[in-house]
């Protein structure tokens, strides 16, 4: 079997100046890293995932439900967090009827966090450092600005917050299934870098591998993993049946380079657990 660790340092190889990359044990470990793991990367679209956290907690706590109405007529909560709005992407202007089509949207994201900061009373990134960073000791993770695209974190602290996604403390584990289970099943879609996938499945927030073809993650990968990818150059996925998840931060924006060099970096993992 090949060495985890030498898997990892693969990512050392890439054509970036800075990489932090952990892979992260079912059982909440850190089973090997490489690069800088405290040093922080913007996250671009990996954002995403902790707006979906929080987003989560505030379905348990009560501020929203998945049925809230928030964005277009006929959209809810649920809609926004699984790119079924019909909004567009950047500008707003609704493409869809809600659950149509599979439109990945930053404004929709922006819509669900400015949804869940007038229902909790406070603002998206104070709900977010409350509810997510501060319980699992993410000092160094940030939100200025949009809740689709502007955060800031250190491998360090994607680390525990994949730890989470795999063992849930912050929420009820049929919670965190439910929003890793596709949301509107057989909706087609554009998945950003990869072209459309038909279908495009996603969860609530969190994408999911399905059958998709081509993907930012491995041949290998298992059906069932779930996670995100940002423009930034940066990804986390959990693979469930693997009993693993992985965290990979660049300062490197996506492109013909990623495209490249992750699967096939996933692909060296998922052989050497």
């Amino acid at each position: 079997m090949p060495d985890l660790q030498e898997a990892v340092d693969a990512a050392l190889g890439w054509p970036v100046d800075n990489v932090a990359v952990a892979v992260v044990g079912a059982d909440g470990t850190v089973r090997a890293a490489a690069g800088d793991q405290r040093r922080p990367f913007r996250l671009a679209s990996v954002t995403k995932l902790l707006a979906a956290y929080t987003t989560l907690i505030a379905v348990e706590e009560g501020a929203v439900e998945w049925d809230t109405p928030a964005g277009p007529e006929g959209s809810t909560v649920r809609h926004l967090a699984s790119h079924t709005s019909g909004l567009s992407f950047t500008d707003g202007v609704v493409q869809a009827r809600p659950g149509a089509k599979r439109i990945y949207s930053n404004v929709g994201f922006e819509v669900l966090g400015a949804t869940i900061a007038a229902a909790a009373g406070m603002p998206f990134a104070q709900y977010l450092r409350e509810a997510v960073c501060e319980p699992l000791g993410m000092a160094d993770t940030t939100l200025d600005g949009s809740p689709a695209a502007d955060g800031v974190a250190t491998a360090a602290d994607l680390a525990l917050f994949a730890a989470e996604l795999q063992a849930p403390t912050l929420v009820h584990p049929d919670t965190l299934r439910e929003a890793t289970t596709v949301a509107f099943p057989g909706v087609d879609g554009i998945l950003p870098g990869y072209g459309r996938q038909r279908p495009n499945d996603w969860g609530l927030g969190f994408e999911i591998r399905d059958g998709k073809s081509p993907h930012w993650t491995g041949a290998h990968s298992s059906p069932r993993t779930f996670g995100h990818f940002g423009q930034a150059g940066t990804f986390l996925w959990v693979d469930p049946d693997a009993g693993a998840a992985c965290v990979a931060l660049t300062d490197r924006d996506f492109n013909p380079w990623s495209v490249a060099a992750w699967p096939p970096f996933t692909d060296g993992v998922l052989a050497a657990l």
